[in-house]
């Protein structure tokens, strides 16, 4: 038994299929199967019931889920609780952000721990779904995980707000729209759109009440699971969609129609974090992030 067989034993179980895990993981799907069987085979018992494409737990597999949890909390506190002898962190620490958010502030944020402890790596997991960002922690899988906020589920845990991220209409290149700016979303234009899955983002959510509560609808033309689609899709002429501002800025750039909206669309992000597990390499993380916006 290995820690990569762990790990892809675990990601199975929290993402309810290979193929989903794989995503995840950004690994192929061969290699979490053949992990998966390497497994079974080393423990003599099936993990797994294989109904068609899904995997469901078997009852030796249910058993096996705690003390995997507990494996790999304890390796990534082992590798993050280290020091060097001016007492500053080294070892590993895991984050998980949104894809919005990881330009900024993330890779702000890294950039400047990196030139303070460079013998700390960070490791950089994609949060998919924000619905999972207080499990991630509370299971063992991350210390930190950027995301808007409220977090759900995150009672128990700590919070630092980071700022404020607005959205805006973004349609392709040529769209005949309204030449207010900020265009009211009462006059929203009638065009489809390129979504995301629903439930997976908590501004989803939010733009959605308040383009219903204008008296306008969003269609969907293609929902895309990727969010960093959304962009080459409006390009392309498929629809509009909506996009945090510095991305719809960007998106000027390449000759898409870009407006501001009025009311403004808009959500909090921050750190979610639990201060009493935190590494000395998370704990620096958090201290340097208050010390650049947090409260």
């Amino acid at each position: 038994m290995d820690l990569h067989q762990i790990k892809y034993f675990l990601a199975v179980v929290d993402h309810n299929g290979i193929n989903a895990a794989a995503a995840v993981l950004d690994v192929a799907q061969p290699t979490i199967s053949q992990a998966v069987q390497g497994l079974e085979r080393e423990l003599g018992v099936q993990l797994f019931h294989r109904i068609g494409r899904g995997m469901v737990l078997t009852s030796a597999g249910h058993s096996l889920v705690g003390p995997a949890r507990r494996i790999l909390r304890d390796v990534v506190a082992a590798e993050g609780s280290l020091v060097d002898a001016a007492g500053r962190p080294r070892g590993r620490l895991d984050i998980f952000a949104m894809s919005a958010l990881s330009a900024d502030p993330v890779a702000r944020l890294v950039g400047a721990f990196r030139r303070e402890f460079p013998k700390a790596a960070i490791r950089i997991g994609d949060l998919r779904d924000e619905a999972m960002a207080a499990s991630l922690i509370k299971e063992g899988h991350c210390e930190i995980v950027v995301c808007h906020l409220p977090a759900t589920d995150q009672a128990g845990l700590d919070v630092c707000e980071l700022g404020v991220q607005e959205y805006w209409l973004v349609l392709p290149p040529g769209s005949a729209a309204p030449p207010d700016d900020p265009l009211p979303l009462a006059e929203l234009p009638d065009i489809s759109h390129v979504t995301v899955p629903q439930g997976s983002s908590l501004a989803v959510g939010e733009i959605e009440q308040a383009v219903t509560a204008a008296g306008r609808a969003i269609h969907p033309s293609v929902v895309v699971e990727h969010r960093e689609a959304r962009l080459p899709f409006v390009l392309a002429g498929v629809g509009a969609t909506f996009l945090e501002r510095s991305m719809a800025e960007a998106a000027a750039a390449r000759g898409a129609v870009v407006r501001s909206l009025e009311p403004r669309i808009s959500r909090a992000y921050g750190l979610v974090y639990d201060s009493a597990a935190l590494s000395p390499a998370g704990r620096a993380f958090v201290d340097l992030a208050r010390a650049n916006g947090c409260p």
